[in-house]
């Protein structure tokens, strides 16, 4: 993937000029209401006792080339501390973990400072506090009271941006750890992620349907708005582990943002691994860079 100064950078105007929709297609309106080795396994090991064989799944190609995932780490707080247009591109193919559920980051939005689209532009409230954090933290938000949205913050402390996960693909197996951070994923039972997944979204589907959306990822990792603020850089609860970089991607406008300035609204700050359908919609509005 080539340097990301690639994508256009719009210079933001004054927020005053906003005038905000009410639209029901716009994402950014929802309101919040309300060293020694340790092994973390993500699926139960099967007793003796147990024959039966496991049910085989029908999950899609990993969207990514790389299959291997050995010496899996932690990102530091320092991959996070960079412009959120930036950091977007950059988390494609990593990896999100929280028990026994691991997703692959397929798509992905930025939100700057300034940017008429982001909820920094209202300067910090009680609701949009976590965003002006360091980066490397977790903000996650109430869309319309029902779907939880986990956006990674970007830069520095006090800067306000982040970046909105908006699509994922399901991994599944064990991962083992290695102080420090050093981390390492192998199948072991592929079938216990998955139904987590699938319990916690209430879908018996292993179609891209079930992750492709940032309100399907918030639920399939079973997190709350108590999860703003949370460290990603950290072992244990919800954690950010590196991943292999996509040989393509594709990239397009935001989605639902139609409240904001026009350079914002067109402004391709959109990202998704190309050749993978765990794409949310719309997808025709993706190209090559």
């Amino acid at each position: 993937m080539k340097p990301t100064n690639r994508f256009k950078r719009v210079a933001s105007k004054p927020n005053k000029s906003v005038r905000l929709s009410q639209s029901s297609n716009d994402p950014e309106r929802c309101t919040n209401q309300s060293s020694k080795s340790v092994t973390i396994r993500t699926g139960t090991r099967p007793s003796h006792k147990q024959t039966q064989r496991q049910p085989k799944l029908n999950i899609q190609p990993s969207p990514v080339s790389d299959p291997c995932f050995s010496d899996r780490t932690i990102l530091p707080p320092h991959f996070f501390q960079i412009d959120a247009l930036d950091l977007a591109p950059r988390l494609l193919g990593k990896f999100l973990r929280r028990d026994d559920v691991v997703l692959q980051i397929t798509e992905v939005e930025a939100y700057r400072p300034n940017d008429s689209a982001c909820h920094g532009r209202f300067g910090i409230t009680p609701r949009t506090a976590p965003v002006f954090g360091p980066g490397g933290n977790a903000y996650v938000y109430l869309c319309y009271g029902l779907h939880t949205m986990l956006n990674v913050v970007a830069d520095k402390e006090g800067v306000g941006a982040a970046v909105l996960i908006r699509a994922c693909a399901p991994v599944c197996g064990e991962l083992s750890y290695s102080y420090p951070m050093q981390c390492s994923l192998k199948y072991t039972n592929p079938a216990a992620g998955l139904e987590t997944i699938k319990q916690r979204r209430g879908q018996q589907t292993e179609k891209p349907i079930l992750l492709t959306g940032p309100g399907k990822v918030g639920q399939a990792l079973g997190i709350s708005t108590e999860w703003s603020n949370h460290p990603l850089y950290t072992t244990g609860g919800l954690e950010l582990l590196d991943g292999p970089e996509p040989d393509q991607i594709l990239i397009g406008p935001r989605v639902g943002i139609e409240y904001a300035l026009p350079e914002h609204v067109n402004a391709p700050w959109r990202f998704a691994i190309a050749g993978t359908p765990w794409i949310s919609a719309p997808k025709n509005t993706l190209r090559p860079p």
